[in-house]
């Protein structure tokens, strides 16, 4: 059997590729040969090519055929054209962005997302609403126009190795740096899905292995369990055995928060797994704990370039001197909130009555 992975070298790549080899699949990758990562195995064929143009995809894939295409990367609506003929069956890879609301929460009412956003749940039907969400959606239908045996998996955000944008090193850098605190927006407690590089990768290979259960199925996937981002940076910092304080501000001043929190608001963001673990028996490989351990021991043996590529990415200015004085500020600020009088009624008893005898009418605070 032989397997094409249109991609393969970012996080979830070598989990898939070497789940097919194990599978007994001969695996080719096309990708664009930008970077090479020691956990594909030598015998792994690599096809380089743009895999974003039509013509530049026919031209890397002229004469070839296969058994099974696995696409996580490119522009996938080419792809799906491209592969018609070629292949025995499509897997594709996109994302959440999709679903109405998920990037722009003001455009529902009430405003933000239900928890959790099941698969059939409305999707960005314009461009003029959000273009990058609409394409995605569009994609979505386009590789099930041309493959209807597919399965389609929007994932969420990756955490593990080789991810372009690793909000864990936000936190995991400000610990090397010794910060004695780090600012969260209210209260940290947002909530959106991550999901672990092997455990998604595993999520697309039920696919593979289940085909009739998951022929023309679009899945969401993710870890079983999401910590809120106050529950992550608690993580990063017991796995790297650092204690600081956790500040907490209102979302609107709590500007050093962006580049970890990944979005402009604290709306939750959280996708519904019910469909992928009733009808693929989804179930993680790694609890979120050892699986966001696992990714702080890779950052730290692999540190992204101070003022590099990636911090580039992340917009993280890693600003100490500015996020001092905003902290500052901020409990000036409170002190002087705090100072203004306002009562608040404390003890709060029960509602219920209580009655102290038998046949009592009413009790002792005449309820």
């Amino acid at each position: 059997m032989k397997a094409l992975i249109v991609g393969g070298t970012g996080p979830t790549g070598p989990f898939i590729v070497n789940g097919l080899i194990e599978r007994g699949y001969e695996v080719t990758i096309f990708h664009r040969g930008t970077h090479e990562i020691p956990e594909i195995p030598p015998e792994v064929e690599h096809i380089h090519g743009d895999p974003h143009f039509r013509e530049t995809i026919d031209a890397a894939l002229a004469g070839r055929t296969f058994d099974l295409a696995v696409v996580t990367y490119g522009r996938i609506r080419f792809l799906a054209e491209a592969l018609v003929g070629k292949i025995g069956r499509f897997v594709g890879v996109g994302g959440v962005a999709s679903y109405r609301g998920y990037m722009d929460p003001s455009v529902l009412s009430p405003v933000g997302l239900k928890v959790a956003v099941a698969e059939d749940a409305p999707v960005v039907e314009s461009e003029a609403e959000l273009r990058f969400a609409y394409l995605i959606a569009q994609t979505e239908q386009a590789v099930l126009e041309h493959h209807p045996t597919a399965a389609y998996f929007r994932y969420p955000y990756v955490y593990g190795p080789y991810q372009l944008i690793p909000r864990e090193w936000c936190v995991i850098r400000r610990i090397l740096d010794k910060r004695p605190h780090m600012i969260v927006a209210d209260g940290g407690l947002t909530l959106f899905t991550h999901g672990y590089a092997a455990n998604l990768a595993h999520a697309v290979l039920l696919a593979v292995d289940q085909p009739e259960a998951s022929a023309g199925q679009l899945y969401n996937c993710g870890d079983e369990s999401q910590l809120t981002i106050h529950q992550v940076i608690e993580v990063i910092a017991s796995a790297m055995n650092y204690e600081w304080d956790i500040i907490s501000m209102p979302n609107d001043l709590a500007r050093p928060a962006r580049p970890y929190t990944m979005q402009e608001t604290s709306h939750h963001r959280v996708v519904d797994l019910t469909k992928i673990k009733n009808q693929l028996g989804y179930a993680d490989l790694y609890p979120v704990e050892e699986a966001i351990e696992k990714t702080v021991a890779w950052y730290l043996a692999n540190q992204p370039e101070r003022g590099g590529e990636i911090e580039k990415r992340l917009q993280d200015p890693f600003n100490y001197t500015a996020e001092d004085r905003l902290i500052a500020a901020y409990a000036d600020s409170m002190q002087r909130v705090a100072a203004i009088p306002f009562e608040v009624q404390t003890d709060r008893p029960h509602p219920y009555a209580h009655p102290k005898e038998p046949g009592q009418e009413r009790d002792h605070r005449e309820r």
